[in-house]
């Protein structure tokens, strides 16, 4: 699945073979420095009706690179083309005992990026977010809790520099 991406020098992947919990986010920047973001719906275990980034676990077998382009295709409909910038590494735990290690990347796709193809059920809407957006992503969460809101900045301000 991983073929015709490219890969910014100096990028790595981490051993998701490693028996942990993987997690790959996507910050997805357009051709005009904008971010995507997604809602995800009310009725998700963990930050429901709360804005975020297109991303998810890592599959079994399955390789950091791998689990990035399924999650992008799965949430979008778009398919990768560039992991342009490591942005972040976090490790996480949403309450149930089980830590997530985390690594969000700047990325470019392909797609009709005005239609993304949201997952039914899991996301509600969508924006693009440029420096007079990401306020907007301060929604209903614990204002020590704007993961989002600074990760998205960081691919805003990465996405600058491309």
């Amino acid at each position: 699945m991983s073929s015709g991406i490219t890969v910014a020098p100096g990028i790595g992947f981490p051993d998701t073979s490693d028996g942990r919990t993987h997690v790959a986010g996507a910050v997805i920047a357009d051709d005009r420095g904008r971010v995507f973001a997604q809602r995800r719906s009310p009725t998700r275990r963990v930050f429901p009706d709360c804005w975020d980034i297109v991303g998810g676990h890592v599959e079994r077998g399955e390789g950091m690179l791998e689990g990035l382009a399924r999650e992008v295709e799965e949430e979008t409909g778009w398919r990768l083309t560039e992991v342009l910038a490591e942005l972040f590494r976090l490790d996480w735990d949403p309450g149930d005992g089980v830590t997530r290690h985390e690594v969000d990347y700047l990325v470019r796709v392909e797609g009709d990026l005005d239609a993304p193809r949201l997952e039914p059920g899991k996301h509600t809407e969508f924006m693009w977010v440029d420096d007079s957006l990401v306020h907007r992503l301060r929604d209903e969460r614990d204002p020590g809790d704007y993961f989002i809101t600074d990760i998205v900045q960081r691919g805003i301000d990465a996405a600058r520099l491309r």
